[in-house]
């Protein structure tokens, strides 16, 4: 048995002669940038996040830099989130020029500790970016309290968390800005590169629709400088044809993760992942923790077995190369340099059978 850690095929084959006709009405529509399909997939998303405004755009990656712009960050200015995320989170600021500064993680939720906050904040700091890693989100409460006070930003990193919910709120409804990435591996995947920013700001919407149009709201004229952010017609199209599935993907994935769960008590040396009391999980990856030094040990052990795996992450972002000269070294984030050690995702296949996740199970209890 192969078993790899996603079938977007499979997964989208319910659905596939509505993709098939989504894609030919586009087609054959004629409208490819902007337009209707854009605009109905940002009121469906909005009301589907419980925000006022969604704004599409090209990329999750693009997101987090459009965001930026809008709030006005650049040189000079710094920007503080977590060591332990994708690259495109820390990109994003060194993209626009401001400085990224690091806070390590929390152990058990691999969130940023917001604990370890308030001590980085200086007066150049205009933002705080809580990363929802994995498909839960950051303790949100006390990061607003510590942004309120400071007069910040916050840019919530949903990229990986649509349907993640803290205290009942949906993730990425609860700051300034919440961005998500579309990627084809994530619960709502389109069929290429899309993303989108959710705002309850009525005038920062507005800037960011202009900004990502160059900076312009009228052809030729324009307020800001912005850039070619927009979503292409058919991925909006193909994103509003999947967003009334997302609910029902969802829960078999947190069903899925439950069943791991059930079982790893009797699995030496590895923690399934915690859902944190306040949270509502999506499990975007099921990362396990493995102790001992033995993650790349497992690893090989499941390819042996045709069981993909992935790490995410394999380096804290202050340990690559390309940002050396923060200036920071190992050991200056310990909790997130140990869960790169650690972490191991494993398949949470939608349509998971039972035979399916009890062979994962089974070979992990033979390593």
């Amino acid at each position: 048995m192969n078993i790899p850690m996603l079938d977007v095929k499979k997964m989208q084959e319910p659905i596939r002669d509505a993709l098939a006709d989504t894609l030919l009405e586009v087609l054959d529509s004629g409208s490819y940038i902007n337009g209707p399909y854009v605009d109905q997939f940002e009121k469906e998303l909005a009301e589907y996040n419980q925000v006022k405004n969604a704004i599409g755009v090209t990329s999750g990656s693009d997101a987090l830099i459009i965001s930026l712009m809008a709030f006005g960050i650049g040189p000079g200015d710094e920007v503080i989130t977590s060591p332990f995320t994708f690259f495109a989170t820390v990109g994003a600021i060194s993209r626009v020029g401001a400085t990224p500064v690091f806070v390590d993680i929390c152990e058990d939720s691999y969130q940023i500790d917001h604990r370890l906050v308030e001590e980085k904040i200086t007066k150049k700091t205009k933002c705080i970016i809580p990363v929802s890693l994995f498909g839960q989100t950051a303790d949100m409460d006390p990061l607003l309290q510590i942004a309120e006070k400071y007069e910040l930003r916050v840019l919530e990193d949903a990229a990986q968390s649509i349907g993640a919910e803290y205290k009942g709120k949906k993730s990425g409804s609860m700051g300034d800005a919440g961005i998500f990435s579309f990627f084809p591996a994530k619960n709502l995947g389109c069929l290429g590169d899309a993303g989108a920013v959710c705002t309850n700001d009525d005038e920062l919407a507005v800037k960011l629709k202009t900004m990502r149009n160059h900076g312009g709201l009228s052809l030729y004229h324009y307020d800001h400088i912005g850039g070619n952010f927009r979503l292409d017609a058919i991925q909006a199209a193909i994103l509003s044809t999947k967003l009334p599935h997302l609910k029902t993907w969802e829960e078999a994935r947190r069903t899925n993760a439950a069943y791991y769960k059930g079982r790893f008590a009797n699995t030496n040396g590895m923690n399934s992942p915690m859902e944190m009391d306040y949270a509502h999980h999506v499990y975007n990856q099921y990362v396990l923790r493995i102790h001992d030094g033995k993650r790349d040990a497992v690893q090989a052990h499941l390819k042996e077995k045709n069981i993909a795996s992935a790490v995410y992450y394999p380096l804290c972002l202050h340990q690559q190369k390309c940002f050396e000269y923060l200036g920071y070294g190992v050991g200056d984030f310990p909790v997130a340099e140990k869960a790169a050690l650690e972490v191991l995702a494993i398949p949470l296949l939608t349509d998971h059978r039972e035979l399916v996740a009890d062979s994962i199970l089974e070979a992990l209890q033979h390593v």
